[in-house]
């Protein structure tokens, strides 16, 4: 079923008005020309895959618009909540020129309400398939000043350029594009490094860029010369899924059999409430241990969750060899009665030859974390040309990629 189908009650304009007012209730909307833009642009026209209009309007939902012949989503609208942060920390003014590398439309559409006919938007995708369609939604809906791009953003030009402010919604594993911004200029990235992805606000601070306001999100993977494909292990027929970023061969035989023999079980006495965040504490392992990779079960898959018993449904913390890995498990936690909520047990699952070291180290990293940095809000975060000398910080990692080097320093931050 499509948006043409859908019964004619259900009204377009009042799903609009209440998903804008569900953004500003949690925050996600804080201006009033991002408010502004959302009360107009009609996304359900841009997301005709939608089962219905609500789902067209969910706050906190994507609409997938393409997929693979695996089933894999290739190209999708991105959820309201994550395109209004990201419209907020770009900071966008009347006038302002926007590039947009992944298209689709409706950010697009969005970002030109904000600047107005006197700015400039500039919206790139490497599939035509999603070109064709924003072309076409954006000049049926209004915007026909929007000027979309077919091309590859690794290769990008400067023709349009300099930019106010850059804002990629695809996940990229590489940042080539610091150059076209315009002096105080912001670029906002889904930035992927060790198999997790934060969305990082840009700004220029001499010969580097220094990060602001990481956000967990996820995105569809970058494709063309700017791909980066980490090492996926499909394990048990496809139950449960390994990635690891870099490092040695991963052993899909050697991983299999691990799991599905005997586990090995290792409590840490660290406790957390249920609905409490801690995704520090993936940053903080990847900074820290080069065999960080992350595991999930798959939901389609019969029996899965005999297997594996993640503390997160995706992108549990793991660390990874090539025939043995450990992640993060969970199981009830005592607590006294004057304590409200759900409490959980952080616990470590390991499998294969070397898992119960891996078990450990796994161990010592979660203490360190829960002691110094479980209430920090989290690292800096600089980006770098991958031509200078960069030093490496005290506490942290430097991440080597093609065009840039990402720093991620927890040194010049006190521990809590």
């Amino acid at each position: 079923m499509t948006i043409d189908t859908l019964s004619s009650s259900e009204s377009p304009d009042l799903a609009r008005a209440d998903m804008v007012a569900q953004l500003k209730e949690r925050g996600s909307i804080r201006s009033p020309e991002v408010a502004a833009a959302f009360a107009k642009v009609p996304r359900e026209k841009f997301a005709p895959e939608a089962p219905s209009i609500a789902a067209a309007y969910s706050a906190m939902d994507t609409v997938v618009t393409k997929r693979d012949a695996s089933g894999k989503a290739t190209s999708s609208v991105s959820a309201p909540w994550l395109q209004a942060e990201m419209l907020e920390a770009a900071q966008l003014t009347r006038g302002a020129r926007v590039l947009e590398i992944g298209s689709g439309g409706y950010n697009a559409a969005l970002i030109a309400e904000i600047v107005g006919p006197e700015g400039l938007v500039v919206t790139m995708d490497i599939d035509p398939f999603v070109t064709e369609r924003a072309t076409r939604f954006l000049t049926e809906t209004g915007y026909p000043q929007v000027k979309v791009v077919l091309g590859d953003a690794e290769h990008i030009g400067d023709k349009d350029g300099p930019y106010d402010a850059i804002l990629v919604t695809v996940g990229a594993w590489d940042c080539p594009w610091g150059h076209l911004l315009a002096p105080g200029g912001r670029m906002i990235v889904p930035l992927r490094f060790c198999g997790i992805t934060r969305s990082i606000t840009f700004v220029r601070d001499g010969d580097r860029l220094v990060g602001l306001d990481p956000t967990v999100c996820g995105f569809v993977p970058m494709q063309g010369a700017g791909a980066h494909h980490e090492q996926v292990a499909a394990l048990a027929g496809g139950a449960v899924t390994l990635t690891l970023d870099g490092g040695p061969a991963l052993d899909t035989d050697a991983l299999d059999q691990a799991l599905t023999g005997d586990a090995c079980e290792l409590w840490t006495g660290i406790v957390v409430r249920s609905n409490d965040p801690f995704d520090t504490l993936h940053l903080w392992l990847a900074a820290h241990d080069d065999t960080f990779g992350v595991i999930w079960p798959n939901p389609d898959h019969d029996g899965e969750g005999d297997l594996i018993k993640p503390v997160l449904r995706w992108f549990c913390p793991a660390l990874v060899t090539s025939d043995s890995f450990a992640y993060l498990t969970y199981r009830e936690a005592h607590r006294d009665h004057e304590t409200e909520g759900r409490h959980l047990e952080f616990g470590i699952h390991s499998h294969g030859r070397h898992g119960v070291e891996l078990a450990e180290r796994l161990a010592a990293h979660l203490a360190t974390w829960d002691r110094e940095w479980r209430q920090h809000p989290g690292p800096q975060f600089t980006l770098h040309p991958a031509d200078v000398v960069v030093s490496a910080p005290v506490i942290g990692r430097i991440f080597l990629k093609r065009h840039t080097q990402l720093v991620v320093d927890w040194s010049g931050l006190d521990p809590v």
